[in-house]
């Protein structure tokens, strides 16, 4: 297996006690640098990461996805060594296997980000025929707010090289993250592609999943903090 030390896998973690130990350890498995955000749990999450084995850092208060990716993102670039950031969910639904796969196919390409979809060719297991019907939606409002063009606009499983970590600086805190992280795609002209990854929805992830009304508010909130960028 080849070396993946200049990795750092980032995990943003909000009450995820009951899975995140596993996610982590399988991870470790893999990549030796995994850093864990604990964005203000109330449940012992932190605890789990802790015995883990996976580095921790905490957020004293809830801040939002955004912000725990950001934060995640910020403690790897203080590794010199680091080469390329995973974004990986804590809630069990991501692949390690994909991971790796993603990884390999950033650094045998000229690429700066690679980005995981559910709908290429791959499976997105017991996914709710409402959650599929809401993602295809969103692929055409990405499309038409940030001009970059997917197959599956809001898969968490991301690769990226240091360059693109150096220039992504996301402002969004909440789940709002995965628009702002395309428009830095088409601001920098950043080259990118798909990759095909598998996703299984749990009855655990199912529960946690995001709700219809909260991806509206999510595309009213990604609209306001773009024309709020725009008079900077």
């Amino acid at each position: 297996m080849a070396s993946h030390s200049q990795v750092w896998v980032v995990v943003p973690t909000y009450n995820e006690a009951p899975v995140v130990g596993d996610v982590l350890r399988g991870l470790l498995a893999v990549f030796p640098q995994v850093v864990a955000v604990d964005d203000g749990s109330t449940d012992g999450s932190g605890d789990a990461i802790r015995k883990a084995g996976a580095r921790l850092v905490t957020h004293p208060i809830n801040m939002g996805a955004g912000a725990a990716l950001q934060t995640g993102i910020d403690y790897a670039l203080r590794d010199p060594n680091m080469r390329t950031v995973v974004t990986f969910d804590a809630d069990g639904q991501h692949r390690v296997e994909d991971a790796v796969g993603m990884v390999e196919y950033l650094s045998s390409r000229d690429l700066d980000v690679v980005i995981g979809s559910r709908f290429l060719g791959s499976e997105a297991v017991n996914m709710p025929a409402s959650k599929r019907r809401l993602l295809k939606v969103a692929t055409v409002f990405e499309k038409l707010t940030s001009g970059v063009k997917l197959t599956d606009a809001h898969q968490g499983l991301r690769a990226f090289n240091r360059g693109f970590a150096h220039k992504l600086q996301m402002r969004t805190p909440d789940m709002g993250w995965a628009s702002e992280f395309l428009s830095r795609i088409q601001e920098t002209e950043a080259r990118f592609e798909e990759y095909p990854v598998s996703v299984e929805y749990s009855e655990y992830s199912r529960a946690k999943g995001q709700r219809s009304i909260n991806s509206v508010n999510i595309g009213i909130d990604v609209l306001i903090n773009r024309l709020l960028r725009g008079h900077r």
